[in-house]
């Protein structure tokens, strides 16, 4: 009888903390990003044009509940995948004196704060990481399809390259040190409830 009622209370006990720990995801809005229709991009000013795409590279946006300030972005950039059309210029970005991808693979951005600024744009600060190197930026965004459950992100991140340790140059090529990303995203809703904006 002991034994039979020490299960019963196990199991009970086992069946509440799996409840309590399984996720909510009806209660949230879950976003799919689509890389086909989704680009990446960078540019910086040069006496040569210096713009390129990034072809790998993964987005995430996810919410622990349907406010929109609740919302998290992650984007992960494979480095090695830069394409600005041009074999030597891709080589240098790739070689130690800037991404330096043998050694940091990745490019990342993980937000830390969404804050609605306007009725479709948008200041996320995150966690900027490259070549090992992690600083706080700010992305601006814009979003079109508001309140559709489908939209496009768009926005645009400025830093400064010499605050991650790339001071190099390119032969014969003067470069600024600030650099423009671009992110173009577009996201559908598969599952959850509407985000909530302010109005």
């Amino acid at each position: 009888m002991k034994k039979a009622l020490w299960f019963a209370v196990l199991t009970l006990l086992v069946g509440n903390l799996a409840m309590a720990q399984a996720p909510t995801a009806s209660g949230v809005p879950v976003f799919k990003v689509t890389p086909g229709v989704s680009k990446i991009k960078f540019a910086v000013d040069a006496s040569v044009s210096i713009e390129g795409t990034f072809k790998k590279w993964d987005a995430s946006l996810t919410f622990t509940s349907p406010n929109v300030s609740d919302g998290h972005l992650d984007i992960k950039i494979d480095a090695a995948s830069v394409d600005t059309g041009s074999g030597m210029k891709n080589s240098k970005l790739k070689s130690d004196d800037f991404f330096d991808v043998e050694k940091n693979p990745y490019i990342t951005f993980k937000s830390t704060k969404i804050v609605q600024t306007g009725p479709t744009t948008f200041e996320v600060d995150g966690d900027f990481t490259i070549r090992g190197v992690t600083k706080q930026e700010k992305l601006k965004l814009d979003l079109t399809g508001k309140g559709t459950g489908h939209g496009t992100i768009t926005g645009i991140m400025a830093f400064d390259r010499k605050q991650y340790g790339m001071t190099s140059g390119i032969p014969f090529i003067k470069i600024a040190n600030r650099v423009e990303v671009n992110v173009n995203l577009t996201a559908d809703r598969v599952s959850g409830p509407p985000v909530k904006f302010q109005q």
